[in-house]
This record gives C-alpha cells, structure tokens and sequence, in this order.
C-alpha cells in the first residue's frame, strides 16, 4: 500500500521534525581526519560522503527519540557554501548522498501505520540580496535561483518527500529559492512539498527589517505548502509570530526553534533551554495557537525532541486553517491592506518621471538618494503606496534606473512600491531587486494579450 504523503499526514495531524544537526556534529569532535582532512575540517554537511556513519547516528537518535521528519545534512550545501571548503563542483554528490542516507534511516524507522519522513534542508547562501552592502549583495535573483534550482535536483532525485528552506534572514533569497525549487519541479516534472521558513530576531523581524506581516503577505502568493519560523531564537520570542501566523496564514504552520538563545561558555555558544521547558513552550504553541509543525533547530538534542513527542503525542489533530486571506501587498519590511479603512489606498505619484520635472532631473543626474527623499515625504504625507516610474526620452536603460532606484527604495521606505512601466523587461529588473509583493502598474492592451502575457506570465511562476 502507498504510505500516505507529508501533507496527506500533516491533513490528519501535527508532525515533530528533529533536531539540530550542526551542534550534534560538534558533540562528536571530530578531528580534521575525520572530516575528511584539515581543507574539509568544519564542512559538517560533507560527511555525508566521507564519514557518513557520524550522520547516520544522528539521525538515528532523532528518529529513536519519535520524530516524524529527518532533515538532510545540506544546510549548507549550495554550491557558494561548499565553495568555501573547495567543493562547489560537489553539490550534486553531497546532496544526493545526504537525501540517500536519510532516506535509508527514515524507512528503517516507518511503519505502515506511522511512515517517517525526509525534508531536504536548503539554508541561506551567506549573500543578502537586498542590502546595500554591495559584497553581502553581490549576487543576482537569477543567480540566487539558479543556484537553489541546482540544490533542489538531487534533494528530489535522492528521495527526500519535502524541500525545507529554512533560517532565511532576506526575504529576497527566500523567494529565489522557492523560484529555483519551482521551476526544477516545472522542467523535470517532478514536485515534492515546499516548507518555507523565516528567521526573525527578538524584536520579531528578520535581519533587514521584514516584519512577519509582509513576510507572511510575500510567503502567501507564492508556491509553497508550509509556512514557518525556526533558528534564531528560543520560542519564548516566537509566541506573538507564530500567534499572528496560525491566525491568518491559510497554510500549515511551522515552528522549529533554537533550545534558546545562545550564550558564550568558555569561547563555545551554549544553548540554555532544557527539554522539558521547551517541550512545554511548543506544546503550547500547538494546543493554543494552532502550529500544524513543530521541532528543534540549534541546540536541540534527542531529548528535546523526546520531551516534545511525549508532550504534544503522535495523534494529535490539526486545528482548522483560515480559509481566507486579506490582500495585502509588502515592502520589504512592513505590508499594507488593499481594502484601506477609511478607504481609499493612497498612492504617492512624485517618484515619477513623467509627473515630476524634479524627478526626472534627478533621474539624468543619478541622484537616487534624493529620489528617496521624495518618496519618503511622500509616505510623511500620507501614501500607503509609492508609484515608481523612471522612463525618460533622453535615456534608453529605463531597466537599470528601476532596478537601482527599486533597490535604494526597498531598502529606505516602508512603504510598499508599484511598479509603473509599459517595458517587460523594466518590471522585471525592479521584481528582481524587490524583496516584498509589489503592485504592477500600465497594463494595457494595445496589442492585444501579447503585452499583459509578457508581463504577468514569466514571474507570475
């Protein structure tokens, strides 16, 4: 009989991943021999290929502890990450092996009453797309995609049941990432589920500044099954997060915290929470606030998971979903309803050549900085939206104005763009660089469908 799927289980009840790979690792200490020499020492998530035993361990005791779901060693297996040890040209091999072997411990474990599960871990790049720090940024959206379309291949080929991209601290690369998963999944015509999840610090956003409603608004509109936080910080800051999630999100939601915050012990970071408080944190996440997933990531032991499989049970239902879903479109930080109460949505229109000399001198003299300070009187004023409109006579790249201008904008006003241009290839610079939801604006038809199908068919996936 065909064991049932990761969101057929998900339907009937919550399901517990593990927990942390990377401090399991650690308590092994390993020497640079065992890594497989002194250039792969540290690399933990290749030992798969050569010490493939100290993962299996791991993996076991997780799956001894009752956790329903194995996380593949690939955290940091993209090819930039593996690059750092000299092994770019590996990403196939170790995600392949990592999904094999999870997949081995995984059935090992499954009943037909109870099957386990394997989620093929994708983590961050270390590029920030969206910051103005032009070394963290200096990567493109196509080359983010492009480099997790080349991550998801052997996760799926190598059989995990899932794709989890996790501890994502810019909204942009999570949107690449799923993009890349997304059109793996269109070209071979295989899929697996995609659990997205973000990483928010104390003050409850994530590093460049999204807050967890436009990480929600961006995270709703695109292609993904499970919506999420983990890393970062213990559940004692993740309760109002998740709170607002299993209010609003349509979709199951995840909750896979560190065992704490870290501390400094002695040069190594310790992480304070002891199983039974955090079982206790997440069981309340469950029974009250509604979290359809939860598990642990950075400190978490066996134990921890133990205590959280004794506390929340194996049968536990999943509490309804909302069924709806209030519009809204996001900057990169903060995100806006379309249905404005007292109505109407205002749209800031200065930042826009055609309707601004000043503007438009500052476009041909490339003074964005003082573009921004428009758009920021504008929001002073009053605008929920800043329309943004570049074209010029006198210059023909109206793609690279968008797509700096976008960029300096996402970064320095709060207020969700609309992208105002009649070139495909202008709306798709700015989509590239915009890390919220934003609103496309000179739609027409004056040749017919040719022009509205070029805008919203090729990023519309």
């Amino acid at each position: 009989m065909t064991r049932k799927t990761y969101l057929e289980s998900l339907k009937e009840r919550v399901l517990i991943f593990d927990g942390a790979m990377g401090t399991s690792v650690q308590a092994f200490n390993l020497t640079a021999e065992q890594f497989g020499g002194a250039r792969l020492e540290g690399c933990n998530d290749y030992l798969c290929v050569t010490n493939p035993t100290v993962i299996e361990q791991i993996h076991t005791s997780f799956m001894e502890a009752g956790a329903d779901v194995l996380e593949t060693a690939t955290f940091g297996s993209t090819r930039p990450k593996l690059a750092e040890y000299g092994i770019g040209d590996e990403v196939f091999n170790q995600n392949y092996a990592a999904a094999r072997l999870a997949r081995r411990v995984a059935d090992n474990f499954a009943t037909p009453s109870r099957p386990r599960y394997v989620a093929g871990s994708m983590g961050p790049t270390g590029y920030l797309p969206s910051a103005s720090d032009p070394v963290l940024s200096a990567v493109t959206y196509q080359q983010l995609k492009a480099i997790y379309k080349e991550q998801a291949r052997p996760l799926v080929e190598g059989g995990v049941d899932m794709l989890v991209i996790g501890t994502m601290q810019d909204i942009l690369e999570l949107k690449a990432a799923i993009a890349g998963a997304a059109e793996y999944f269109r070209e071979s015509g295989r899929s697996v589920p995609i659990q997205a999840q973000v990483t928010l610090d104390t003050s409850g956003r994530m590093l460049l500044g999204t807050d967890i409603v436009a990480a929600l608004t961006t995270l709703h509109y695109l292609p993904v099954d499970v919506i999420g936080l983990n890393c970062s910080t213990g559940p004692e800051h993740m309760r109002e997060p998740i709170r607002f999630l299993a209010e609003h999100a349509t979709r199951p939601v995840s909750c896979i915290p560190n065992a704490g915050l870290p501390i400094n012990v002695g040069g190594q970071a310790v992480y304070p929470l002891e199983p039974e408080p955090m079982a206790r944190s997440l069981y309340e996440f469950v029974a009250d606030l509604g979290a359809s997933v939860v598990g642990g990531c950075c400190g978490t032991r066996p134990e921890h998971i133990r205590a959280l499989v004794e506390s929340v049970g194996i049968e536990r239902e999943q509490r309804p979903r909302p069924t709806s879903f209030q519009p809204r479109v996001a900057s990169g930080m903060r995100a806006i309803p379309l249905e404005q109460v007292p109505a109407p949505l205002i749209v800031g229109e200065r930042v826009n050549a055609q309707g601004s000399r000043k503007v438009k001198r500052l476009l041909l003299g490339e003074d964005y900085d003082s573009i921004v300070d428009v758009g920021r009187e504008q929001v002073d004023g009053g605008a929920h939206v800043l329309d943004v409109q570049v074209a010029v006579t006198e210059r023909s790249d109206e793609d690279v104005q968008m797509r700096t201008l976008v960029k300096k904008l996402a970064m320095s006003v709060e207020a969700p763009l609309m992208i105002d241009s009649t070139e495909p290839a202008s709306m798709q610079a700015a989509l590239e660089v915009y890390p919220g939801r934003a609103i496309l604006n000179s739609i027409n038809m004056e040749r017919g469908r040719e022009r509205i199908e070029a805008r919203l068919g090729s990023w519309a996936r």
